[in-house]
């Protein structure tokens, strides 16, 4: 009688790393109490869509431009500290942004506040690459995406009952989650091992370049540079803007969009990092930019509450696909046994690029020839990604997938 082998263990999630993921939470909670509000807010200095859209994008362009210095700073004092005056320097400068007097002041605190979040992301990537097993990545992405989503499912809807006393309150309370990050990382990383082996031979580190000879590089960068496009600069910069202009909507409702939008990712969250362990990333990430650029596509065209919310909770979902797998395919990539300061930075640097130029030319399109066609260009944007990745070659390591039958591609990570 043939006999089966059962399968091995998955290894447990590190502390350090649910330290990690118990402050993204509270950082996403603040974050998500002034994204309903920033645009309008902007908008308070009677400046249009368009000059609206790009204080988006200063806090994207900030984590571009010092993006390769964060890196630099990781090499030389570490992950943890970085991490932590990364915080510090958000908290402060979100702080400021509430007492912003104009909207120049306004675009200024929120570039400073990008240096402060460049650090701690690639921190936070950082440690996760090098403390996450690689048979557990796709899983330790989605619960720090859930993590993330918790707090934008309940920080829009709070951030919007919050602009009722004025839209400088959810900055200040945004300051002050950002400080109760920094004591729950300081207290509870200090004196902790942040090497996933101990004692063992430091490498150096992985160079760009050898980054980019991966033959999965070019199709990671294109996805990264489109979702940040898609949803983390024109999603939040338009659809509070769209919501308002829209008769059948109203603003009121745009608290509602962005959390049906979060509550789609957090469900897919709940199984795609183990779609992504079991299957590969490369299957997730092409029907997860799929599906994103079909709902965004129509998004724009909708007239009612109804389908408006329904299409956002759907590119939500695929979303919660795509990110997870992204995440892990970068890992796997860099690897847990070098450093990869310099090739995350990178990583985020595409992302940002999207989120920089997605509000950017999305709201000059809106302006121009209204929202409908906005979205559609975002759509396109997503799909053409999506496509990218069909030549890709799987990256997930062969000796942590739970079968060969089935696996596409070969790995060189």
């Amino acid at each position: 009688m043939p006999t089966t082998t059962p399968a091995p263990a998955r290894p447990p999630i590190p502390r350090q790393l649910w330290v990690l993921i118990a402050a993204a939470l509270v950082i996403a909670l603040g974050f998500g109490l002034i994204t309903p509000v920033l645009p309008q807010y902007a908008r308070s200095f009677d400046v249009g869509i368009a000059a609206a859209s790009v204080i988006v994008s200063a806090f994207a362009f900030m984590r571009l431009v010092f993006a390769p210095a964060g890196g630099a700073l990781i090499g030389r004092f570490g992950e943890r500290p970085v991490y932590l005056w990364g915080l510090i320097i958000v908290a402060v400068s979100t702080g400021a942004t509430a007492f912003a007097t104009s909207y120049w002041q306004l675009l200024l605190f929120r570039g400073l506040g990008g240096v402060g979040s460049t650090m701690f992301t690639v921190s936070a990537m950082g440690l996760m690459v090098r403390l996450a097993p690689p048979a557990i990545r796709g899983r330790v992405a989605s619960y720090y995406g859930s993590a993330f989503l918790i707090g934008n499912i309940t920080g829009p809807l709070a951030g919007s009952a919050l602009a009722g006393f004025g839209y400088r309150v959810p900055f200040l309370v945004y300051a002050v989650a950002l400080l109760i990050a920094v004591t729950l990382v300081w207290r509870l990383l200090s004196g902790a091992s942040l090497r996933p082996v101990p004692g063992a031979p430091v490498l150096p580190p992985l160079t760009v370049r050898e980054a980019l000879r991966h033959p999965s590089t070019p199709s990671l960068l294109c996805s990264l540079a489109a979702n940040g496009w898609m949803n983390f600069g024109v999603r939040v910069a338009l659809v509070p803007m769209f919501a308002a202009a829209v008769p059948g909507i109203g603003a009121a409702m745009a608290g509602v969009l962005l959390t049906g939008f979060a509550v789609g990712n957090a469900a897919a969250l709940q199984f795609s990092g183990r779609l992504v362990d079991r299957h590969g990333r490369r299957p997730l990430v092409i029907s997860g930019l799929v599906v994103s650029g079909v709902a965004t596509l129509g998004f724009g065209w909708s007239s009612t509450v109804p389908v408006a919310l329904a299409l956002s909770v759907l590119a939500g979902g695929g979303a919660g696909l795509v990110n997870p797998a992204q995440q892990a395919a970068g890992a796997d990539i860099v690897g847990s046994e070098r450093s990869g300061g310099s090739v995350l930075a990178m990583f985020q640097m595409f992302g940002d690029g999207g989120a920089i130029l997605g509000p950017i030319l999305a709201g000059w399109v809106a302006d121009t020839v209204g929202f409908g066609w906005a979205f559609a260009l975002t759509g396109l944007i997503s799909l053409a990604a999506a496509a990218a990745w069909l030549p890709a070659l799987e990256t997930m390591p062969r000796q942590d997938r739970p079968t060969a039958a089935g696996a596409s591609g070969t790995v060189v990570s």
